[in-house]
């Protein structure tokens, strides 16, 4: 999986004035449609589905998911059916990943938004009992356990500062506990007051892999809540590009090189420090964008 280095150095005015050394953790460089964190999140469920001689997966995602999207094309990798429960009704035009989704053979069920907020998941077991069920996002211990091998990707271990942006919980739960001790991991959430997000990383973790542990969750950045966008957001993403030549997406990457520079020019790193950004892919759900916001 890691044939070349993918750990990028940036080096910019406000990184110097900022008096740290940084870098950037291409997942997104990992693979064109299983892209970023997915391929540490899928990889123990899958690896299980198999194990237990399942027809294929069922899993859950919204029309622009890039969970389902890399689901389903991981499941079509493995020889695996998979069935995706997408939330919100079916429309006459489908976005590109569902596109995607079908284009890789996943079969599509539509669920009201009401119905789909309250799934559990777990209920579906009974009536589908040949397939595995991965919960939304891949959340549970088995996404935790593939997010936490991001953190023994050579060359992490040399960062003393690590800064991700935060969804549902677990690929900050597996970074949380793959920290070694000299380390501290910085959350951006994604989501607006999303207060929960401590309760539900603590959910898939042992004490021992959390006691000791240096992290924080940055509610501060979300910029007015999952997947919304602005000017502000876009010249972020444009402005980094234009200098690092690494494109992001305006959901999770986006925001977290906002809440970066913005830290930087408040002096939230120590002087020194040397800091890593975690880059978790989805660049597909850029293409629900219409009107040129980005340069890339």
């Amino acid at each position: 999986m890691l044939e070349k280095n993918i750990i990028q150095t940036i080096i910019d005015e406000k990184i110097q004035s900022g008096g740290v050394s940084a870098a950037i953790l291409r997942l997104d460089l990992l693979h064109p449609v299983v892209s970023g964190n997915k391929i540490f999140k899928l990889k123990y469920y899958l690896a299980a589905a198999k194990k237990d001689a399942k027809k294929g997966i069922l899993t859950f995602g919204g029309a622009y998911s890039n969970h389902l999207v890399a689901a389903a094309y991981a499941a079509k990798q493995n020889n695996l059916e998979a069935i995706g429960f997408v939330r919100g009704e079916k429309t006459e035009k489908l976005s590109h990943g569902l596109e995607d989704c079908i284009s890789y053979g996943m079969q599509l069920e539509f669920l009201s938004r009401e119905s789909f907020d309250s799934i559990d998941s777990a209920q579906f077991s009974t009536t589908y009992p040949d397939h595995a069920i991965i919960p939304h996002g891949g959340y549970g211990r088995m996404g935790m356990l593939g997010a936490k091998e991001i953190m023994e990707i050579p060359g992490v271990e040399a960062f003393d500062t690590v800064v991700a942006a935060c969804g549902t919980g677990t690929m900050a739960a597996g970074l949380i506990a793959g920290l070694q001790p000299h380390q501290h991991l910085t959350l951006v959430s994604v989501l607006k007051n999303n207060f929960s997000a401590m309760d539900e990383i603590k959910e898939l973790l042992s004490e021992v892999e959390i006691n000791s542990k240096g992290f924080d969750i940055r509610f501060d950045f979300h910029l007015g809540g999952y997947a919304k966008k602005n000017a502000l957001l876009f010249k972020a993403m444009n402005d980094f590009f234009s200098i690092h030549h690494v494109p992001t997406d305006f959901v999770y990457t986006g925001k977290l090189l906002h809440a970066f520079y913005q830290m930087l020019e408040a002096g939230s790193f120590k002087s020194g420090s040397k800091v890593l950004l975690i880059h978790s892919g989805g660049l597909q759900g850029n293409r629900s964008l219409c009107n040129n916001e980005l340069i890339f």
